[in-house]
């Protein structure tokens, strides 16, 4: 059999696309790890940002060499870049053989069969309907323990800043049934931890036939299918972050205490602009309701830096608010201007460069002194961990996270991937725990 190598940047959605791809092509492709022994390379992309774009532009280029050495090679890009910039691509970049967006997977075995016909083809067109609900994903990159489970696709948001809306298309959600068919199957398979994925997770809905499944609702069907199965979720949106969703986390020992809610700014002139729909009042409501529900819940988020016309006071303002929340961890950016958003047609990229820098310097800094001081809280404090792996540091050690999704390093002894183990902390560094067993 024919052997395919898959290569995947971005966000947790694209890894569980690519498994859903990986599935899509069984019949005809074996996987591999070795991408020299390929006879399919397919790249599947990012458009979040222009750093990102530029990362696979500069890969594509790498694999002309490859194409050299097999001239019966085949390279296909997927994902997000792929419907954002369509014919372009294949302009631009010769070694592609063909390209297709998110909704397109389905037409990955006649573009194949296109492309070797000499046929340079296509597919970006975007659903409705489409949510791969009928296809098992195969985890071909797993480490056997944890795994992504995809509940819906598509955002209905229109973020100013963002292309998510107009890559991914419209939001829709996943029959209930099918979600936890494809979780009863990981728990056969002795996954102990799952993450329900989707572009704004919280907003998860379904209705047929009378019966409604919230996403509140659908967390607690997920927790109690076995009380060893942990249970996460991305991403949030804070505007359906309801109190019935906080409740159910509180409810349940295996729905892990920990909530990614994406602040982007701490101005409320600034979260207009970006059409977040929320105030930073109506945000901090919500974190002062986790605090009280979830006492032990981390907060995590996502940070913009220098989006049009950002002063330096809306900027003190993203400084306050995090040190208001106390942030466990961020993930940071300087703002990336993306063709085909309202922000690209209204709102000039006007921050230069080098402020972008300083300000996103800033608040690496503070997030710093925010995640070394959540971590000294947590140092003589004993948690259950989920054994990942062996630590990069050591054969002897190993990894795991806890509920709070804070990576903790501790002896390996007899303990097994796979095992909760109860650990104790016994110092720190702004970015893990270590402990002992």
């Amino acid at each position: 059999m024919k052997k395919l190598f898959i290569e995947t940047y971005g966000c947790q959605m694209n890894f569980a696309d690519s498994e859903v791809v990986a599935s899509i092509l069984k019949e005809m492709y074996s996987l591999t790890k070795d991408i020299q022994e390929a006879d399919l390379i397919l790249i599947n992309t990012c458009s979040i940002r222009d750093k990102a774009e530029q990362r696979i532009h500069k890969r594509l280029r790498e694999l002309e060499a490859y194409k050299r050495k097999k001239r019966t090679l085949q390279v296909g890009l997927l994902g997000c870049m792929a419907e954002r910039m369509k014919e372009e691509l294949l302009q631009t970049e010769p070694v592609l053989d063909f390209i297709a967006g998110p909704d397109a997977y389905r037409s990955l075995p006649q573009l194949i069969a296109d492309s070797q016909h000499g046929h340079t083809s296509f597919n970006v067109l975007l659903s409705k309907e489409e949510t791969y609900d009928n296809i098992m994903p195969v985890r071909y990159d797993a480490n056997g323990v944890s795994a992504f489970v995809s509940i819906m696709r598509g955002c209905n948001n229109f973020c100013s800043y963002c292309v998510v809306p107009y890559t991914r298309g419209r939001e829709r959600s996943r029959s209930p049934k099918t979600i936890l068919g494809e979780i009863e199957d990981l728990l056969k398979d002795n996954y102990k931890e799952v993450t329900l994925l989707g572009q704004n997770v919280n907003s998860y809905y379904w209705k047929e036939e009378g019966q409604e499944v919230s996403f509140a609702k659908l967390m607690a069907m997920v927790a109690e299918m076995s009380p060893d199965l942990r249970v996460r979720f991305a991403t949030s949106h804070p505007k359906d972050l309801s109190d019935e969703l906080i409740e159910t986390i509180a409810r349940y020992d295996n729905i892990c205490k920990c909530i990614h809610l994406p602040v982007q700014s701490g101005s409320d002139e600034m979260l207009q602009k970006m059409r977040r729909v929320y105030t930073r009042e109506s945000y901090l409501e919500r974190v002062r309701k986790i605090k009280e529900m979830l006492p032990n819940c981390a907060i995590t988020t996502d940070i913009i830096v220098g989006f049009s016309g950002e002063t330096i006071d809306n900027h003190h303002d993203t400084l306050s608010i995090m040190r208001e929340v106390g942030y466990e961890y961020a993930y940071m950016f300087k703002y990336s201007e993306r063709g085909g958003t309202l922000a690209s047609k209204q709102y000039p990229d006007d921050i230069p460069d080098e402020e972008k820098t300083r300000r996103l310097e800033e608040v690496i800094a503070l997030q710093g002194e925010l995640s070394m001081a959540s971590n000294l809280r947590d140092v003589g404090k004993t948690f259950r961990v989920l054994v990942e792996g062996a630590s990069k540091r050591s054969d002897d050690q190993l990894f795991g996270r806890n509920s709070q999704n804070k990576v903790i390093i501790f002896p390996r002894e007899n303990h097994q991937i796979g095992d909760y183990v109860d650990v104790t902390v016994t110092e720190c560094t702004p970015a893990t725990l270590l402990a002992n067993s």
